[in-house]
């Protein structure tokens, strides 16, 4: 248990020294498009820190996949990369989880309650020479975004993000109601054999008058190592047939998220109204089968709708 607690005080430093380093975009791009590749990856999460008497620690996550990192949009200030995960033995193919990456973005989305997320301003001394990461349901759907500098002491790539909310993940909250959102620093290093992703969480019961209590602390750690032993080519062939359509997805998805007030989704959280539907059609794609773009509109009809506007908050 020692080695979490050393690592969140380096989390804690690292802000204070990227901070007054000069931005190096075209570096930091370079930095980002090198998370693109083939991996198995491994991931691990263990509380840590409990927070409130009587509280008991829960049990170890350890998963595991095999997962393609693919490059979809690739401009000086936007990196989209897409995560494809194959079952090795059968070849099946699953759209994975989402990241974007924007240069001084002006704006994000923050989860702000149950199913919603509101578009904020970013502080401009926050994003002066700071991208900030963005991340993806499966559907596409929002889950949390993240500002931050990549630093380069030593020699090591790491970019650290500020502190932000996300939503439980579906480890969680499939099986957990004592809490519903997660504060949350993450880091991305690489590697010489890949790319690793450390999260420092905080599990917190945000309540409907404001108040929060906070019931532990968990580490998470993704570790993505370059591979050569998986055949990746149901992946390739999976993106290659169905990108044109969630393509049109996204579009539908930055209608919300590209300007406040945010978005709001209808469904459960585990979101499966809009995977089925959603996944179904790719697959339909895939096949050579015609889907109308009214299809894909009826999905968000159904489901999605504007984020109630946020009341006047207090300067940060």
């Amino acid at each position: 248990m020692k080695k979490p607690v050393a690592i969140v005080l380096s989390v804690l430093i690292l802000p204070l020294s990227t901070s007054v380093l000069a931005a190096d975009p075209a570096r930091d791009r370079q930095s980002i498009l090198a998370m693109q590749g083939d991996y198995t990856v491994d991931f691990a999460f263990d509380e840590t820190v409990l927070l409130q008497p009587g509280y008991e620690r829960q049990a170890a996550m350890r998963s595991g996949g095999d997962e393609m990192v693919i490059v979809v949009e690739d401009t000086p200030t936007r990196i989209v990369l897409q995560h494809i995960l194959v079952d090795a033995k059968s070849g099946h193919v699953t759209k994975h989880w989402r990241q974007d990456w924007f240069y001084e973005a002006p704006t994000r989305f923050e989860f702000t309650a149950d199913q919603t997320w509101h578009v904020r301003a970013i502080p401009a001394d926050a994003t002066r020479g700071a991208w900030t990461q963005c991340v993806y349901e499966v559907s596409d759907a929002p889950r949390y975004c993240g500002t931050g500098r990549w630093d380069y002491t030593n020699g090591v790539a790491t970019w650290t993000s500020d502190l932000s909310w996300r939503p439980l993940p579906r480890r969680e909250y499939t099986r957990r109601s004592d809490y519903n959102a997660l504060s949350v620093v993450n880091r991305h290093t690489l590697t010489p054999n890949g790319w690793t992703h450390e999260q420092f969480n905080t599990k917190v019961l945000r309540k409907p008058d404001g108040t929060q209590v906070e019931l532990a602390r968990e580490f998470g750690f993704n570790d993505y190592l370059k591979t050569t032993e998986v055949d990746f080519t149901p992946a390739r062939d999976y993106w290659q047939a169905t990108a044109g359509y969630w393509a049109k997805v996204r579009a539908h998805w930055d209608r919300f998220l590209s300007k406040a007030p945010g978005v709001h989704l209808k469904t459960k959280v585990d979101g499966m109204a809009m995977i089925i539907p959603l996944f179904t059609q790719a697959g339909d794609v895939q096949e050579g089968k015609p889907v109308a773009d009214a299809d894909i509109a009826k999905v968000f009809a159904d489901w999605v709708e504007a984020a109630p506007a946020e009341p006047a908050r207090a300067s940060r």
